[in-house]
């Protein structure tokens, strides 16, 4: 039985091969139940996910992807594609209700919307693969993608712009590399 930082963080693994195991949608569900909890600057929550899973919607990803990610790709039970949503302040009436003027923070600032976007979407995509975790799934987090083709593919006349995918499933432990290695402390943390 592995502790909570064991099936997190220590024992936790990047996936490049699967199981053929299904993933349940009420998995899908619980999911984003937990990783929408996760905090974001304003409760601004830009995350958008689409769970790629059929055979029609896996043959419009693939195509988007480099060379090296597109078997693993394939074989996963799911890919999320986590994007973001740059008309996300538009939900800050709803989303942050105690300050009624939060949208203006944004409205007609492109570089505040992207970088609030990006750096809040990045957030809930790590919140996503530990809840994943949690949950007993494996991830494979990944870039190597043509963005733009994802974009035009998936999220077409939409405000929602692509981060990163992350495949989903049972991993099979044969197909991981060495653990590679991590800086130390000291080497990457000072204490001032």
């Amino acid at each position: 039985m592995h502790t909570t930082t064991e099936q997190l963080f220590d024992d936790a693994r990047t996936h490049n091969a699967w199981q053929d195991k299904a993933v349940a949608d009420e998995t899908l569900h619980r999911l984003y139940d937990l990783m929408k909890w996760g905090p974001t600057s304003a409760n601004c929550s830009p995350a958008r996910i689409l769970f790629v899973r059929s055979p029609q919607a896996k043959a419009r990803l693939l195509p988007c992807l480099s060379e090296g990610n597109r078997a693993k790709t394939a074989a996963a039970p799911v890919t999320a594609i986590i994007g973001m949503d740059l008309a996300f302040y538009e939900r800050l009436p709803q989303l942050f209700p105690h300050n009624p003027d939060a949208r203006s923070w944004f409205e007609g600032q492109p570089e505040a919307i992207q970088a609030t976007a990006f750096r809040n979407s990045s957030l809930q995509g790590g919140y996503f693969i530990l809840a994943a975790r949690a949950l007993g799934l494996d991830c494979g987090p990944m870039s190597g993608f043509d963005a733009a083709a994802v974009d035009a593919a998936f999220w077409a006349g939409t405000t929602v712009r692509t981060n990163f995918l992350c495949n989903l499933g049972h991993g099979d432990p044969a197909g991981l590399h060495p653990r590679g290695p991590r800086l130390a402390f000291d080497e990457a943390c000072r204490i001032l």
